[in-house]
């Protein structure tokens, strides 16, 4: 499984004090088949813990996700700063998912080169 943010996302999580582990610990989750909601298409929403705090009122974040392959960190809020994201912003996703879903490795390498995601090691 390949693991990476968004240039947007990687600068919400530094802000946020967001562990890559914690990102790790949400995939995971996500293959074990926990999640907190499918929003369709390869994409998932689940919940992050605050550092120090619990889930609930923690950190909403929107992951692109197929199985044993890759997973995309997209977009994150504080549950305090919005309730949801609305249906455009779904679809818009949903699209994105596929279109990553469709990109080669090497596609994918350059992508990383040029700064447009993070990839996180992902030993196991």
């Amino acid at each position: 499984m390949r693991i990476f943010k968004s240039t947007w996302f990687s600068r919400f999580a530094d802000k946020e004090s967001i562990a890559d582990e914690s990102l790790k610990d949400a995939v995971n989750q996500l293959e074990a088949g926990q999640f907190d909601a499918d929003l369709g298409g390869g994409v998932f929403k689940q919940r992050l813990a605050r550092h120090k705090s619990g889930k609930s009122g923690g950190y909403r974040v929107l992951i692109c996700f197929r199985q044993t392959e890759r997973s995309f960190f997209m977009y994150g809020f504080s549950k305090s700063d919005r309730d949801n994201i609305t249906q455009r912003e779904r679809d818009d996703l949903k699209k994105m998912a596929k279109i990553l879903f469709g990109i080669s490795d090497e596609q994918l390498d350059q992508q990383v080169q040029t700064g447009t995601f993070q990839e996180i090691p992902n030993e196991r």
